[in-house]
């Protein structure tokens, strides 16, 4: 099969698709990889190293999509990418469908094989290639929450840890999925008090099991977050509904509850956000303010640490690459039911029954 690895387009998106060990395990089975060239310079790979372990170097994105079976991306095709998308081709990335209906009425235009990072679920009802970089926004949500806490940059002022005499900072988590257990736990090593909340009580006693004791645990209702709001100085969003688009659990009215300098972080903006004033923004531009409350919702968070996302990344999708390559994608998803989940839109039709009727609202 004939591999091609472009080079990310999106505002701020340093990662690559494949490192050159992935591609030299691609070369190794006889494939033909083809890898823009400086795709992967953001990302401490540089074109020699690709050429190294086989890959061809080519000068354009054009070129990279007109020659591969199958695209190997990061993050989801943007509007000048659409049209170099042919018909039976496979792209495989993370797309997010339900957060762009201009995106998924594109994909279904092109008539590809859209194999979707996130839905991939193994048998334990895991997400195995969305975790690595749940891992990362998770942690990250804490370190750019406490920074964006300082005050010239219209926070509250607050030091997550506190110092001797002076009250730490409060963190509120919602969701104890991948992301809430890693933001818990990164803000509580910085020494924060950390509430995290969820409705599932499988997950709740989990943490309560496995972090520190100034972490503690809530039912999450609506009454309980307009309750908690009030007094915390960070709130982290991380729920996910698989394939589907996040409910919207603070909505605009209950901003005028939280003091002044109040930091949100949305981990679920790629899934529509889990707050209702939330809209994407970039690294370029991350934040803004609402009714005095400092919105941070960039949507590819894990972008800003290219060469630990890249690598975490590619650790868990290159099994599945070499099965696709292999074997084609109708075999492969046939053999392997966790990738068979992956299938979102299928030439032209959508088959991920999360994504159906999403737009119809």
């Amino acid at each position: 099969m004939v591999i091609g690895i472009p080079k990310e387009i999106k505002n701020n998106e340093s990662r690559v698709g494949m490192t050159p060990a992935g591609v030299f395990a691609l070369t190794k089975h006889k494939h033909t990889v083809y890898v823009q060239t400086t795709a992967g310079d953001g990302s401490g790979f540089f074109d020699k190293d690709y050429q190294a372990v086989g890959a061809i170097i080519l000068p354009s994105i054009e070129d990279v999509y007109a020659k591969s079976d199958m695209i190997v991306k990061v993050k989801e095709p943007i509007e000048v990418e659409y049209s170099l998308i042919q018909e039976n081709q496979i792209v495989f990335t993370y797309f997010h469908f339900a957060s762009s209906e201009p995106l998924t009425n594109a994909m279904i235009a092109s008539k590809a094989i859209c194999i979707a990072y996130e839905t991939v679920e193994d048998e334990e009802g895991t997400l195995p290639l969305l975790t690595p970089m749940s891992e990362v926004a998770g942690r990250m949500s804490i370190q750019q929450g406490a920074k964006y806490l300082e005050k010239p940059i219209k926070g509250r002022g607050i030091l997550l840890g506190g110092v001797p005499g002076v009250q730490p900072g409060k963190v509120l988590v919602l969701g104890a999925g991948v992301v809430g257990v890693q933001a818990a736990k990164m803000a509580a090593g910085l020494g924060a008090h950390v509430t995290i909340l969820d409705i599932n009580m499988k997950r709740l006693r989990y943490v309560n099991d496995v972090l520190p004791n100034h972490v503690v645990t809530g039912f999450s209702s609506e009454y309980s977050i307009r309750e908690y709001i009030k007094t915390h100085d960070l709130i982290i969003g991380g729920v996910l509904v698989k394939g589907g688009k996040a409910p919207k659990l603070i909505t605009k009215d209950m901003l005028k509850d939280m003091r002044p300098g109040t930091v949100i972080v949305d981990v679920a903006v790629d899934q529509g956000g889990c707050f209702e004033t939330t809209k994407a923004t970039t690294h370029e531009y991350p934040t803004y303010i609402i009714d005095d409350v400092v919105h941070y919702c960039v949507a590819n968070m894990p972008g800003a640490v290219p060469y630990t996302s890249t690598m975490a990344l590619t650790n868990v999708t290159l099994n599945y690459i070499l099965k696709l390559a292999n074997l084609g994608w109708e075999k492969a998803c046939e053999v392997d039911k966790s990738l068979s989940k992956g299938l979102n839109i299928v030439k032209g039709e959508i088959v991920y029954k999360e994504l159906e009727g999403v737009f119809d609202e």
